[in-house]
C-alpha cells in the first residue's frame, strides 16, 4: 500500500506544495532543502514549525481507519509505506508504516556523523534563541524529513516488499513525484494487481489495472472491505 498526500488532504492538512508551490514568498524548495537549513535554518525550522501547528489537532478520517482494520487483519502480510509525513495513520491505529519522506513530527541531528536517533518532538521554533541544538554533539537539531536533495528513507525495504506483494493498492497521490510514482510499475511487472484510490487520476495512470474515483475516506473503505472478504 502506497498513500499519498491526498489522504491527508481530507483531514485538513494542505498538501505540501500549497498554492503555487509558495510559503510566505519562498519557494518550497528554498525552505526544504539541506542549503536552506546551512543558509538560514530559523527560517526552516519556522516553515516546519507552522506545519508542526498545522497538524496537530488533525484527525484520521475513514480512509485511514480502514486501512487500520485491514492491517489488523493481515497482520505481516500487509505493508503499509506513505509519502506523507503527517501521524494520521498511526492516530487510526496503524502500527507498521513506513514513512518514506519522514515524520513531521520527529527531530534528528543535522551533523551526518552524528548517532543520535530521530527522537519525537512537537515543539515550535519561532526565534533563533530558540533552536535546538544536539545533546550529543552540539550540533543544530533538523527536523526529521527527506528534503529536496536528500534520498528518501527505507528505500529498500519498500523494494523488497513491491518484488513480493500480489496486491498493490496506492491512495491519493499525484503519480509524478519519483521515486514513489514509479513504485506500481515495479510492483506491475512481477504481476501484482494495481488499484488506484483518489478523487483525480494520477500521472501514472495508465500502470493501474483498476481506478476507483472519489474521496479516499469514502471509496477506500469500499475497496477494503472487498479485500477483507
Amino acid at each position: 500500500m502506497l498513500t499519498g498526500a491526498g489522504i491527508s488532504a481530507e483531514s485538513g492538512i494542505p498538501t505540501f506544495r500549497g498554492v503555487n508551490g509558495l510559503w510566505n514568498g519562498w519557494r518550497i524548495e528554498e525552505v526544504a532543502s539541506p542549503r536552506a537549513f546551512e543558509r538560514d535554518p530559523l527560517l526552516v525550522w519556522r516553515f516546519y514549525s507552522e506545519r508542526r501547528a498545522g497538524a496537530k489537532g488533525k484527525e484520521p478520517h475513514a480512509g485511514h481507519h480502514a486501512l487500520a482494520d485491514l492491517e489488523a487483519a493481515l497482520g505481516e502480510r500487509m505493508f503499509l509505506c506513505t509519502q506523507n509525513v503527517d501521524h494520521l495513520h498511526e492516530r487510526a491505529g496503524s502500527r507498521r508504516v513506513t514513512h518514506m519522506h519522514g515524520r513531521l513530527f520527529q527531530s534528528r541531528c543535522s551533523h551526518p556523523a552524528c548517532t543520535l536517533a530521530p527522537f519525537d518532538d512537537d515543539r515550535v521554533y519561532h526565534e533563533r534563541e530558540s533552536l535546538p541544538n544536539c545533546p550529543s554533539c552540539g550540533s543544530l537539531v533538523r527536523p526529521h524529513i527527506c528534503w529536496f536533495g536528500e534520498v528518501p528513507f527505507e528505500l529498500e525495504r519498500i523494494e523488497t516488499a513491491l518484488l513480493a506483494c500480489d496486491l498493490c493498492l496506492v491512495v491519493g497521490t499525484s503519480g509524478v513525484v519519483y521515486p514513489a510514482a514509479g513504485f506500481v510499475e515495479v510492483a506491475r511487472a512481477r504481476g501484482a494487481r494495481t488499484v488506484y484510490v483518489g478523487p483525480e487520476e494520477p500521472g501514472n495512470a495508465t500502470a493501474f489495472d483498476e481506478l476507483v474515483h472519489g474521496p479516499a475516506s469514502v471509496r477506500l473503505p469500499e475497496v477494503v472491505a472487498t479485500l477483507s472478504r
